[in-house]
C-alpha cells in the first residue's frame, strides 16, 4: 500500500473516533417484509459490527419513485452520511434501483462496481456479470453534513456480506474523511 493511502487511512481513523459514521440501509423488493428481509439485518449487524450507527432501516417495493422518495428523504438528513442499498440491481425488469441511484449521483465510484464483480466472479463464476452494483457521492453543502456516500448492492445475504466485508467497511471511514475535510 502507498505511503499516502495509509497516511490518509490513519487520519481517517483517528477523525472517525471524533465523528461517527452514520448509515441509513434501505431493501429494495417486491416481496421483502420487515419479517423476511434478509439482507438489511446482514448489513445492519456487519456496520454495528465495525462501530459503524444505522440510524435508519427501510424497506420499499422496487418501483422508482418509492426508492427516490426514500433516498431524497435520507439525502435531506444531514444525521445520514451513508446510504446502503439492497437489491434492484440486477437485470429484472423491475430491476430499477441502479437508475434512481445514478440520477441522484453527483459523482460516481465506478471502482466499487468493477471490483464486486471481480470479486463476485470469483466466488460464484460468470453470473457475475448480471450484477450491476454502484456506488457513488451525493454533493451536499458543508454545512448539511458533507456529502453523502451512496452504495447500491444486490440483495441476497452473500452479496451484502461480500460487499461491506471486503469493499466498504475497510475503508469508509478513509471514504467519508475524504468528503468531509
Amino acid at each position: 500500500m502507498s505511503g499516502s493511502a495509509e497516511s490518509h487511512r490513519r487520519e481517517a481513523a483517528e477523525g472517525a473516533d471524533r465523528v461517527p459514521i452514520r448509515c441509513a440501509v434501505l431493501t429494495i423488493s417486491d416481496t421483502r417484509t420487515a419479517a423476511t428481509d434478509v439482507s438489511g439485518p446482514t448489513a445492519e449487524s456487519i456496520l454495528a459490527e465495525h462501530g459503524f450507527e444505522t440510524v435508519e432501516r427501510a424497506i420499499v417495493r422496487d418501483e422508482p419513485e418509492e426508492i427516490r422518495g426514500q433516498l431524497e428523504r435520507w439525502l435531506g438528513d444531514p444525521g445520514v452520511h451513508v446510504i446502503l442499498t439492497t437489491g434492484g440491481t440486477g437485470i429484472g425488469r423491475r430491476d430499477g434501483t441502479v437508475e434512481v441511484v445514478r440520477d441522484l449521483l453527483t459523482t460516481e465510484l465506478d471502482g466499487f462496481g468493477e471490483l464486486f464483480r471481480m470479486i463476485s466472479f470469483q466466488e460464484i463464476g460468470a453470473a457475475a456479470m448480471l450484477s450491476r452494483a454502484t456506488a457513488g457521492l451525493v454533493a451536499r453543502e458543508a454545512e448539511a453534513g458533507g456529502d453523502t456516500v451512496v452504495f447500491a448492492m444486490p440483495g441476497s445475504r452473500d452479496a451484502v456480506e461480500t460487499a461491506l466485508r471486503r469493499l466498504i467497511v475497510p475503508d469508509l471511514p478513509h471514504l467519508v474523511w475524504q468528503r468531509r475535510r
